[in-house]
């Protein structure tokens, strides 16, 4: 099978596939090895056809794209527990925080539970949380999105408006010199907007698998926001603040 025709299958499987790890997708095409798929999907990526994620997975790049939290949960998840832990140094006793919806951001919740802070959030993964904890959590009302387990729409960005954050942590699905941060929803893109202009100080939750990627909606400007990572990118500190360490 020739490269052109391997790489057209490859496309083919995962338009109907949100996400697929390399060792199905080589069932799917049992006559190609693996380290040829690897080769292939590489090529892929380098055109911004497919992106490949850590642990072996890979979907299509795609503008619109939004993995279910369920998937992106098991996804970087090393990376997100240490932007999770280097976050939460950012916090001291007695703030008002706003936590975005996502799933480095709900590590990050998992983190805070134990300070004496006011967590005010449009990510119904709070909901999952039983026993004791110090932090007061408020959860702001909105249309609910279970694919990405968030509240948004005019009732949150409404409520949103009521509060001044001493900070802010967002997530995002992409981060572009050019574009900036953005989102695949426009509504959640424009949440995030509204939390910025209500916060002292914001901060980005982003591991590195998504620095120079796009996602359709611009959301904010990358000097809005400092950049909490696993990974430093000497671009991208050009236009913005990094804590990657």
């Amino acid at each position: 099978m020739i490269p052109y025709v391997r790489q057209e299958k490859i496309i083919e499987i995962l338009e109907t596939r949100e996400l697929i790890r390399i060792e199905e997708l080589q069932k799917l095409i049992p006559e190609v090895s693996i380290s040829t798929l690897r080769r292939d999907l590489k090529e892929l990526e380098s055109l911004n056809k497919v992106q490949t994620l850590s642990g072996g997975a890979v979907k299509i790049s795609s503008s619109v794209s939004e993995l279910p939290m369920s998937t992106k949960s098991s996804l970087q998840t090393k990376e997100k527990l240490y932007i999770a832990e280097l976050a939460a140094r950012e916090v001291v006793a007695g703030e008002t925080i706003y936590l975005d919806s996502g799933s480095t951001c709900t590590a990050l919740l998992t983190e805070l539970l134990k300070k004496q802070i006011r967590i005010i959030t449009t990510n119904t993964d709070v909901l999952r949380l039983t026993g004791e904890f110090e932090a007061e959590i408020t959860i702001l009302g909105g249309t609910y999105d279970p694919k990405i387990s968030s509240l948004s729409g005019p009732l949150a960005e409404a409520n949103i408006q009521k509060y001044v954050f001493d900070k802010a942590f967002l997530g995002a699905n992409g981060i572009d010199l050019k574009f900036g941060v953005t989102t695949p929803n426009l509504v959640e893109a424009i949440k995030k907007k509204t939390v910025i202009d209500h916060a002292k100080k914001a901060f980005l939750l982003c591991d590195s698998s998504k620095f120079h990627k796009t996602s359709a909606v611009k959301s904010f400007d990358l000097n809005e926001v400092i950049l909490i990572t696993n990974k430093a990118d000497s671009d991208l500190s050009k236009e913005m603040t990094i804590i990657s360490k």
